[in-house]
């Protein structure tokens, strides 16, 4: 079969079964977990909740045959150039890979680079734990304040909370990623200059936001210690070295970042200096070991076998032929507060986008709009909308199999309420005739994805997993998921706008803008 008769076949599938029960297929098709649940490295992912049968599978897996689905990811571990509007590669997958693969990125072998970086950024990590880096006073440095944005300051903080328990003694992390000054100073507040330590991260070193916290940070620590502070309490990761040390950063403290790792996917490279100085001894290195263990999976496996892929081609059903536009993230875990706005990064700024890598218009949807909050939680903000509301939302329900707070009766409720909770989505319920408001249609698909336990590498693997299922999204679009090129339009008008408000000039501007510049620079 041609693409054009697959997809007419997967359209007319999808109206055939717009009302068929998603808990009906499991009496027609009795091996249905057999191929839609997958022990993957560190994660159980069971997809059998989702609406889609065997027939509709067979086509997605033709589907993405016909697109070279598992060869877009053989060139990416090759690195060969598949940011085509950037002309790059991309190899993320290379910052996490045993030092004993080799790993290129367009044609050139980036093996020594990778592993070099790794053991700067080991040396300085060890040494922090130890005490050993100190600031103009001698005393050791044991606070870090983490100052970045978007993919560089997401990753960092999602696993400073999840790995709580993994912490290094007597070292306390903090971020500021808002240009809202509250944050910079709220991550100030209470101190010590003489024991911390900067962290500075923009790959371009120009980023607005980062920039005016690093300022901000800059003048604190020369209030409280002199001129030359800087040199000994900040470091940078950039790939703009000269901008660092024109900053105040010494060479030294300026870790490097490569032109073939995107923003959104750089949290396995020196953008994770920070947290691996807050971690116990080796927690980042699992936390690599976890990631790269799925990425083997996923160039290994074939497709119908392949956890994230698989993921990806039933979201890409579920987006263009159920045509659901919404998707929601509901970690069953505390810690895991934060997973999904760094999820919402990571798929809505990869792949929320309408051009094609041809430079047409896609005409298929890679990316849902993404939302989501712990459970229990959620359970109280909008699973009513989940349950009753007109629109169905896929819900991907994350938990983990170990107690590692030593509470089972916790443990066990927590996780009662996200099986309830997908099953009820899926099942529904029944109204008496004097209730119609109890009626439940049911009929919401989910995934469940059950970690093996709250540790880096298990943490490892689940991010590495949702990264490959977001560029396969991609990919089956028509995608490029490695540019942002709608978050550069709001920064160059913003810089435009942040000069009008200053001189209160409205020339050229909207009606409603210029009444809000106005109102802005001369509030009644």
């Amino acid at each position: 079969m041609n693409e054009t008769s697959i997809m007419a076949g997967l359209s007319d599938l999808a109206s055939a079964h717009k009302l068929r029960p998603i808990k009906a297929l499991f009496d027609d098709e009795p091996n249905r977990l057999q191929f839609l649940s997958i022990q993957a490295p560190g994660l159980y992912a069971d997809l059998s909740k989702q609406k889609v049968d065997e027939k509709s599978l067979a086509l997605l897996l033709q589907l993405a045959k016909v697109k070279n689905l598992s060869g877009f990811f053989t060139a990416m571990a090759e690195g060969k150039i598949v940011n085509l509007t950037e002309n790059r590669a991309a190899q993320h997958m290379a910052l996490r890979a045993p030092a004993d693969l080799p790993m290129q990125a367009l044609g050139q072998d980036i093996s020594a680079d990778v592993q070099n970086q790794r053991r700067k950024m080991r040396r300085f990590a060890d040494q922090m734990r130890e005490g050993n880096i100190t600031g103009t006073t001698g005393r050791a440095l044991r606070t870090i304040i983490h100052i970045g944005i978007g993919g560089s300051e997401l990753g960092p903080r999602l696993l400073a909370q999840a790995l709580y328990r993994h912490r290094a003694p007597a070292m306390e992390l903090r971020f500021a990623a808002n240009l809202d000054a509250a944050e910079i100073n709220d991550a100030l507040q209470g101190c010590d200059p003489e024991t911390t330590l900067i962290t500075v991260v923009s790959k371009t070193f120009t980023t607005r936001e980062t920039l005016a916290n690093a300022k901000m940070a800059r003048a604190w620590l020369v209030q409280h210690l002199g001129k030359d502070a800087p040199a000994k309490h900040m470091i940078a990761v950039s790939s703009n070295r000269a901008a660092g040390q024109k900053f105040g950063i010494k060479s030294d403290n300026v870790f490097a970042l490569n032109d073939w790792v995107g923003g959104r996917f750089s949290l396995w490279s020196a953008v994770g200096i920070s947290l691996m100085a807050a971690l116990q001894e080796g927690a980042f290195e699992d936390l690599l070991a976890g990631a790269a263990a799925m990425d083997r999976h996923v160039l290994q496996t074939p497709v119908a076998q392949n956890a994230p892929l698989l993921s990806g081609l039933i979201q890409y059903w579920n987006c263009n032929f159920a045509h659901l536009q919404g998707r929601t993230i509901v970690p069953y875990a505390a810690r895991l507060a934060l997973l999904p706005s760094y999820l919402q990064q990571l798929i809505m700024e990869s792949n929320g986008k309408n051009i094609g890598v041809d430079g047409k218009p896609a005409g298929q949807t890679a990316s849902p709009v993404i939302f989501g909050a712990e459970g229990t939680n959620a359970q109280h903000a909008f699973f009513q909308y989940l349950h009753q509301g007109p629109a169905i939302v896929p819900v991907d329900f994350i938990g983990v199999g170990q107690d590692q707070e030593n509470n089972p009766g916790h443990h066990h409720a927590v996780l009662a309420n996200m099986l309830a909770q997908s099953r009820a989505l899926m099942c529904g319920a029944g109204a008496k005739a004097d209730a119609p408001h109890k009626m439940f249609e049911g009929n919401r698909p989910s995934t469940t994805l059950l970690l093996d336990a709250l540790s880096p590498f298990s943490l490892g693997a689940l991010l590495s997993f949702y990264e490959h299922e977001t560029v396969a999204q991609a990919v089956m679009c028509g995608l490029n998921p490695f540019d942002q090129w709608g978050v550069e339009l709001g920064k160059h008008v913003a810089f435009d706008l942040e000069n009008r408000l200053e001189n209160a000039d409205t020339k050229g501007m909207d009606p409603s803008t210029a009444a809000l510049i106005k109102k802005i620079a001369k509030p009644s």
